[in-house]
């Protein structure tokens, strides 16, 4: 097995202060750091003697203590280091060395090597001897404990939890299983375990979609994380028409057919949570390949002011929503975002005095009050009859989820000059060019001109890191190489990378935003037929903050990185 060796106390291990805290209860401890008063600290363990519990245990129920600050409390107890998990880049080879049931009991788990004889050993209990013999006894190793939050502790268990049952699964299975097999499979079969597992990861480490793609011998898992496609582990070639025909079977698809591409979604729940996964498998020619993308419903809406939108552009959209009628629409990529912009919205409208009605593919948040639709293309159940129907059901608000034909954006449009107000999304580059696009799908310029209120366009760009980022500069030849036109060197910070971010230097996303006010002028080049480009310079005339600006802005204030705004946003 190889594993890199610690040499020095890495990043997320704080030593102790050694205060020779032997000698010394927990209580006086968290009085002396001033954590809690003397008087918390005495109704603590009244508390702890009659329930039978740990001072420091008590402390953290009655919420005088959070986990972390217990475990900071008790490295001082026993004079050993304290770890951050979240910060500390865990050794998975180390933490192998023992199964996950082990871990959990012993509420300790390997995190590394301090040398080649010796484990460093992350525990919420480091008076704990026993399991700290148990350890040697199993690994060969001596062990040097470090004391980690139980918060923490479950996180990563928990993780090492599911590889066991990938690992369980991946070894069980010797032969390749058929489809047939798995029609009348127990829950606890090897692949369905498997599946599960790649599912339960993918929502612990906050990915968007799943791709399941055929590659050499096996078949490759990645995940998208923050945007960000990243590799991360391998289905064995025994296993791979099982996994297929797995998801396949949970996604109410047909098992047998393998010549074109298929669409279906799955629900399941995972970790108490209600988690919808679309579902779309592509006859790749070098055998079937299957995208998952996760709709997580426990996550909830995310309010206008939790977007990221800077004062003046939420003032902008927040004028436009509050309009009786017109249309607003919000253009990006997919992936980007525009989803949860326009659930941002439609919770301010939300009160109770108008009727919302919405329309989408999927139905990806849940909320009470507003009447939402399912396009269900088997059924006849499409954008534009689904808005037929709307408009019979005497809407005030209507939002469309996406503006895909012609026959959509028409009926979009007149609904928005007939007294609705319309939210609907579009796939363009940029808020400008949203105009141009539905001139080109067939709909008359004095129509869009007169319907169209407020675009928006967005990108998500990752946020760094706030553990590992760290401060730079970015000087003006830099900036000008990037585009923007910069006299002055700008304090920034940069991505570096630790255990809590995954080593990428970024954790989180944040949108970047341009919002356009549809003005007299714009109306009026959109009559003429003028070009994206002609409108963009209107726009920004009349004070329309780009993307990139807004971009600049937020490497400014220290969010995220020059090279992620080009990412995202261009150069």
């Amino acid at each position: 097995m190889t594993s890199s060796l610690i040499t020095d106390l890495p990043k997320g291990i704080v030593p102790s202060g050694r205060r020779n805290g032997a000698s010394r209860l927990i209580g006086e401890i968290v009085v002396d750091l001033g954590l809690a008063t003397r008087e918390d600290v005495e109704l603590a363990v009244q508390q702890a003697r009659t329930e039978g519990r740990s001072t420091g245990d008590m402390l953290v129920a009655r919420g005088t203590l959070t986990s972390d600050e217990l475990a900071r409390v008790l490295a001082e107890r026993f004079s050993v280091d304290y770890v951050d998990l979240g910060v500390f880049s865990v050794d998975m080879n180390a933490a192998h060395l023992i199964a996950s049931d082990a871990a959990r009991r012993y509420e300790a788990v390997p995190i590394g090597y301090l040398d080649e004889r010796t484990l460093l050993l992350a525990t919420a209990d480091p008076g704990n001897i026993v399991a700290f013999d148990d350890i040697t006894m199993k690994t060969g190793l001596d062990v040097r404990p470090v004391v980690a939050s139980r918060e923490d502790l479950a996180v990563l268990v928990a993780k090492l939890s599911r590889l066991d049952d990938v690992a369980e699964a991946t070894g069980e299975v010797e032969e390749e299983v058929t489809a047939v097999d798995l029609r009348d499979a127990d829950d606890e079969a090897p692949i369905i375990k498997l599946v599960h597992a790649i599912i339960a990861e993918a929502i612990d480490l906050g990915a968007s979609d799943i791709h399941v793609a055929p590659e050499g011998d096996g078949m490759q898992i990645y995940y998208r994380i923050d945007g960000v496609l990243s590799r991360s582990g391998t289905v064995p070639k025994p296993m791979i028409r099982g996994v297929v025909s797995r998801i396949k079977i949970m996604s109410n698809l047909d098992i047998s057919e393998k010549r074109i591409p298929q669409d279906g979604r799955l629900g399941m729940t995972v970790s108490g949570r209600p988690v919808d996964v679309r579902v779309v498998t592509l006859p790749l020619v070098t055998g079937e390949s299957v995208v998952m993308r996760i709709l997580d419903h426990g996550g909830g809406v995310i309010e206008l002011d939790g977007l990221g939108m800077r004062d003046a552009e939420l003032g902008k959209l927040r004028h436009a929503i509050a309009q009786p009628y017109g249309a607003i629409l919000v253009t990006g990529p997919t992936g980007s975002g525009k989803t949860t912009t326009l659930y941002g919205a439609l919770t301010e409208l939300n009160r109770g005095d108008r009727s919302i009605l919405t329309i989408e593919d999927p139905v990806e948040y849940r909320v009470e009050g507003i009447k939402q639709l399912q396009v269900n293309p088997k059924a006849g159940m499409h954008f534009a009859s689904g808005m037929r129907s709307m408009m019979r059901a005497d809407p005030d608000v209507i939002m469309v989820g996406e503006i895909r034909d012609r026959e959509t954006a028409q009926i979009a449009v007149e609904a928005a000059l007939t007294g609705h107000l319309v939210l609907s999304t579009l796939h363009t580059r940029d808020a400008p060019t949203a105009l141009v696009r539905l001139d080109d799908m067939g709909i008359e310029p004095f129509l869009v001109a007169s319907a169209i209120d407020c675009v928006v366009a967005q990108r998500l760009a990752r946020t760094l890191c706030t553990q590992c980022k760290e401060e730079t500069v970015l000087d003006a030849d830099v900036l000008a190489a990037s585009g923007y036109a910069a006299t002055d060197d700008i304090p920034a910070f940069k991505a570096v990378g630790c255990g809590r971010c995954g080593g990428t230097g970024y954790k989180g996303r944040i949108g970047l935003y341009e919002v356009m006010v549809v003005n007299e002028e714009i109306r009026s080049l959109v009559m003429r037929e003028g070009s994206g480009d002609a409108i963009a310079a209107a726009a920004v005339g009349a004070g329309m903050q780009t993307l990139r600006d807004d971009g600049l802005a937020k490497v400014r204030a220290g969010v995220t990185s020059l090279a992620e705004v080009a990412r995202v946003a261009g150069s």
